[in-house]
């Protein structure tokens, strides 16, 4: 069953009441319960520090085939994943040009997400061009809807801008205060990731630091802010951006790879290996790019996976980086629950 298909004629969408189901007992959505910030880390129910790690699905305009049943099933079971990443393009042939077919898509994923007990991040995925404010009014018809509907969950995180690029870190602060009480209207409770400038690298790849978020951070409550790296290109520079960044700032690490940061080329694992220990150390959740059969070496599953309709499980379907990520989010979590 072809996830964009099904989704895509499952309309009305918009009209239809807010829903709450709740994830099975024993999974992270379940022991965790409604996440909140507290401090500079993401907390749970208990107020206690947890680190989530998963997945991130391709543009679902590209991939929605990847995203099925089966592929879910593998992610919550055999891959034991806390949280699926939705990444819903805004310009190249995505939301744009079928606000509803991506609407209702993201919607479908999330009830799927969160029948398998994963926590969801809904990826507003404006890259080109890099101003957040050219897709405001687009964004705002979105998380308005998505809020809505899914305003009872309590899987839920709202990413609202994947990459901003070209523009100063207090045009985005800007483009933040204005979407995040759009979304707080329908749902209070739910953490907001809010991207961060130069391709969400706290600044550093267009030569600024955490400093300038440190010193005027978005005006708004129970948010996040997000840093994305490629371990091949981004080394000890950004790897020294983020550990300080995190003793200042609560930080989600909503997209990574160990791959070059066009998520192609070759592997550098050891790199990769040195930010996963720092944000486990520091309790920084994180998602990976991608859960696809892109041909690039960043895309989990060899070419040709998602078309054939998997297999999903086990390592045999998974290129070289897809073995490395399974194996790190397979290993137990720490949920402390008292």
């Amino acid at each position: 069953r072809d996830a964009g298909r099904t989704a895509a004629t499952a309309g009305p969408g918009a009209d239809r009441p807010a829903t709450a189901a709740v994830p099975p007992a024993g999974t992270p959505a379940a022991v965790n319960g409604r996440l909140k910030v507290c401090g500079t880390k993401l907390c749970n129910r208990y107020g206690k520090p947890v680190q989530l790690r998963g997945m991130s699905t391709h543009g679902t305009q590209w991939y929605g085939r990847c995203v099925t049943p089966g592929s879910l099933d593998a992610l919550a079971g055999d891959w034991r994943a806390d949280v699926l990443r939705v990444s819903t393009y805004v310009q190249e042939g995505g939301y744009e040009t079928d606000p509803r077919k991506y609407t209702d898509l993201v919607h479908s994923l999330v009830e799927q997400a969160t029948a398998r007990g994963m926590y969801v991040i809904v990826d507003w995925h404006m890259l080109h061009p890099g101003d957040p404010y050219h897709n405001l009014d687009r964004a705002k018809t979105f998380f308005t809807e998505i809020a809505q509907r899914h305003r009872a969950r309590t899987n839920l995180l709202y990413e609202i801008a994947n990459e901003p690029n070209g523009v100063t870190w207090s045009r985005v602060r800007s483009y933040a205060e204005e979407l995040i009480p759009v979304i707080r209207a329908q749902d209070p409770h739910s953490p907001v990731l809010v991207g961060t400038r130069a391709w969400s690298s706290l600044g550093v790849s267009e030569g600024a630091d955490e400093s300038e978020v440190v010193a005027d951070p978005v005006r708004a409550a129970n948010i996040m802010y997000t840093f994305h790296f490629y371990a091949y290109s981004h080394r000890d520079a950004y790897l020294a951006v983020l550990s300080r960044a995190a003793d200042r700032l609560p930080v989600f690490v909503t997209e990574f790879g160990t791959q070059n940061y066009a998520g192609e080329g070759g592997d550098d694992f050891a790199m990769a290996q040195r930010y996963l220990d720092l944000m486990a150390a520091k309790k920084i959740s994180w998602v990976n790019w991608n859960f696809s059969d892109d041909h690039r070496t960043g895309a989990v599953f060899k070419t040709g996976t998602c078309a054939a309709g998997g297999p999903w499980t086990g390592t045999a379907p998974l290129k070289p980086a897809g073995v490395w990520v399974r194996d790190r989010i397979r290993t137990p979590d720490d949920f402390p629950t008292s």
